[in-house]
Formats: C-alpha cells, structure tokens, sequence
C-alpha cells in the first residue's frame, strides 16, 4: 500500500516549510502569491487528495496570448484551448488574450506586462524586435514560454508546431503530381512577420526549383496579409500578368475568397490550388475541384501539446512530453 503524502512531502517539493503548507492549504491567508503558486503545484503534482480553499482557484494562471479570433484557424485554437482547460481542476485556470495583430507595440506591453500575475505564457503572435525584447525579459524572470504555430528564431523558448518547410514541400509535391498542365506558379502568403509562413514558401520554391516539377514555374510571392479581400486582389493581379497561370500556393489564410475569386473569375481554367485548414469552407471547395488539397495542422493537438508542456515545466506534470513536429494533415476530395 503507498504512503499518503504528508505536508512535509509537499514542504520539500516547494521549497518551504511546513507552516507555510498548513496556511495554504487550510486557506489562512499571509502566504505571498508566488509562495502559494509554489505549493499548490507541489500539491497538484504529489496528487494531495485534500480539496483545495476555495481562496486559491485559478492560483495558476496560463495565459495564452493569440491574434486574429475571426479566423477560422485561430477560432479552432481557441476553442481547444477552452475546451482543454474546463477539464483542469480549479487551481489551474488558462486565460485567452486577444491582441491586434497590427499593433505590436501593444503585443510587447502586454508580454512585458499583463497587469496579473501569469504563471506561464503560450503564444502566437508576429515577428517585432519590441515583442522579442519583451520576451527575452519575461524569460530572464523564470516565467516558462511557450511560442505555438510560429516562433522568433533564436529565443530558444520551447515550440509546438507542425514542420514549416515539410509542409511547404508537401504542397510542391502535391502540386506536381495533381497538376499535369505545364505553366506558372505563384505563392500566396501573409508578409515576411511570420516564420512559419516563410518556412512554408521556402519549401514549396526549393521542391519546385530543384527540378522535381520541371513543367511548372515558380513564378513569385504574393503577400495578402491573410485577408479575405486582399487574397482575390492578388489572384486577379496573377491572373493577368501570368496567361499560363496553373498552380496556386496559399500558404496563409483566406482561402474562403480565393476560391470564390476562382469560380468567378478562372471557372474552367484547371487552377490547381493548395492551401492550408481544413474548415467547412475548404471541404466544400475540395468537393467542387476549386482547392485541390488541403494541409491541416491540427490545431488542437497543439494546444494539447503546448499546455502539457508548461505544465510541465510548473511541475505539475511528471510524464514526458513528446517535442517532435506536430504532424500535419494532408486532405483531398478522396478522404473528405
């Protein structure tokens, strides 16, 4: 039969005293906050059967800072994040932040200062030197970061996410084999604030460069800063400066009006188009040969896996966490 955890058991995993475990887990009060958030995951991690004070729900605070709700990716990210989060017990609360994408100045006071006291941070925001500071300080404090679905080079903070540049080679090889016409190809993307939009396009022009569709032409890359209206901008502007257009790589948002722009203005014309979420919009878009496949990341295997891995690092979870690439998801008409 196991030995039932003692307060000293809990006293010596937080690095405290016995006193100061009776205090809180008896709810007393005077207890400093970073002192209770200390004991409560020593509690939490020893599996302590006692019901914790009503005082110290949500003591441990996750913050996740995302941009962009009205997407249908960042939507899905947000849900698995509140869906995870309700099976938590009360001492764990994961508090969602929506932040303009646009205004990164704003992004890095509020890294730099959220106003509560965060116990870790996962986020998914875009590339700015304010943002990287804020980040490195928040680091130096011995707060665990999480970067999710895109990441800062050189920070060295844990990532969870699917693997950019395979992705984007996974699109060249789909594209090559679906599209049997010679002609030109073109990129779709957000901007250059986003590594994982970058890495995405990298690997799709090396795949195609390197000769592995020698009857498709690179051609260029598009930016359309993920927006519905600014995607069928960019594929008018392609379809008149490439005659011969036959392959389009979104390898961003919008795919929504991409393939409304396909059907009124290249109906006919055997665009093969490759894009990336698989949402109700896209499999309607596969069913009528507007997109030819879908790349799905899986959004919420990486909230699952983000959380496990700053609970992790809090010490509320003994068993490794898997750091390999998330796998994607490639999807057609075929396996709808």
């Amino acid at each position: 039969m196991s030995r039932k955890t003692t307060f000293r058991d809990i006293a010596a995993r937080a690095g405290v005293g016995t006193a100061t475990v009776e205090r809180v887990l008896n709810g007393r009060g005077g207890v400093r906050p970073h002192t209770v958030e200390k004991v409560i995951a020593a509690v939490r991690a020893l599996d302590y059967p006692k019901r914790l004070p009503d005082l110290h729900r949500g003591v441990i605070r996750i913050e996740v800072i995302l941009v962009r709700p009205e997407t249908p990716f960042f939507s899905r990210l947000a849900k698995a994040f509140e869906r995870i989060a309700a099976t938590f017990d009360s001492s764990i609360a994961v508090h969602r932040t929506f932040l303009k994408e646009d205004d990164p100045l704003k992004i890095a006071a509020h890294i730099a200062g959220a106003g509560f006291r965060r116990s870790a941070l996962i986020l998914a925001v875009p590339e700015h030197p304010a943002i990287r500071a804020a980040l490195v300080k928040l680091r130096a404090e011995g707060i665990p970061i999480v970067q999710i679905v895109t990441r800062m080079a050189g920070l060295h903070l844990d990532y969870v996410g699917i693997d950019n540049e395979a992705a984007g080679r996974m699109a060249g090889l789909l594209m090559t084999g679906l599209q049997k016409r010679a002609g030109s190809v073109i990129a779709l993307c957000h901007s250059q604030v986003y590594a994982v939009q970058r890495e995405r396009v990298r690997g799709f022009s090396e795949f195609l460069m390197r000769g592995a569709g020698t009857h498709l032409q690179f051609r260029e890359v598009a930016f359309a800063h993920d927006d519905e209206l600014e995607a069928v901008d960019q594929l008018r502007i392609a379809l008149r400066a490439y005659p011969d257009l036959v392959g389009i790589y979104n390898a961003g948002g919008g795919n929504t009006s991409l393939c409304d722009g396909l059907r009124r203005y290249a109906r006919g014309r055997g665009i093969c188009l490759v894009g990336h979420e698989f949402t109700r919009h896209s499999g309607e878009a596969l069913k009528d040969a507007i997109m030819a496949a879908v790349i799905d990341q899986a959004p919420e295997t990486q909230a699952r896996r983000s959380l496990d891995l700053v609970l992790s690092r809090l010490g509320l979870l003994n068993t490794p966490v898997d750091r390999s690439p998330i796998r994607f998801i490639t999807i057609t008409a075929e396996n709808l």
